[in-house]
């Protein structure tokens, strides 16, 4: 049975806008596969939020088993400037999820309340990292971070760029994505650097289709 908005909850509409853009945006494509058979993967859990109390403050996250990050910085745009990055692919590659973030199991999952931090700006990583744990909070990754450039580009002019504390590098950087030549743009930072233009973004909590069973 096909639902309509009409029928779908606040989240389960959400994530269904989130899913329709990203397709627009040519992820099946980046994935290797069919619109179709993309929009499959997704579809238990945006059946799922229909039984949930989450509201519309959602992401939609493919992981990078579906979707590698390196070429889903150049399918941002604001005002049709498209986003990019200097550092190579293997570089991008490199940024992992840190122990105690890695992604709930499933092609995609849910970051609840994202934010781009704004109440950590100028905050060197490893300090706003011991904040975001206080606040019990959790950073976001560098997927998480993609998503938010992808699916909300404003938040970039009208609030912050962000660190994505929840991935590193082996040699200790931290991804970061700000405006820069009035586009969005994927670099790194040092944890011990401060930089009055980067918040340090997190979420609330992690949802994947497991947790909604």
């Amino acid at each position: 049975m096909v639902r309509t908005l009409v029928d779908m909850s606040k989240a389960s509409e959400e994530a269904q806008k989130q899913l329709d853009r990203i397709v627009a945006l040519g992820y099946p494509d980046v994935a290797d596969m069919s619109a179709d058979a993309f929009r499959a993967l997704a579809r238990p859990l945006i059946r799922a939020l229909e039984d949930s109390d989450l509201g519309a403050e959602i992401l939609l996250i493919p992981t990078r088993e579906l979707v590698s990050p390196e070429s889903l910085i150049a399918r941002t745009s604001i005002n049709r400037m498209a986003g990019f990055t200097t550092m190579p692919p293997r570089d991008i590659a490199s940024f992992l999820p840190q122990d105690g973030f890695e992604p709930p199991e499933g092609p995609f999952y849910l970051a609840i309340e994202p934010h781009t931090g704004t109440c950590y700006l100028n905050r060197e990583p490893d300090v706003a990292r011991k904040l975001i744990d206080a606040d019990d909070r959790l950073p976001l990754t560098l997927e998480e971070g993609l998503a938010i450039a992808t699916q909300h580009p404003d938040w970039l002019e009208v609030k912050n760029g962000f660190n994505l504390l929840g991935s590193r590098s082996t040699d200790g950087r931290v991804p970061s994505i700000w405006m820069s030549q009035n586009a969005p743009r994927l670099g790194a930072v040092w944890p011990n650097s401060r930089h009055a233009w980067l918040g340090n973004a997190y979420c609330v909590a992690r949802r994947g289709i497991s947790l909604f069973r």
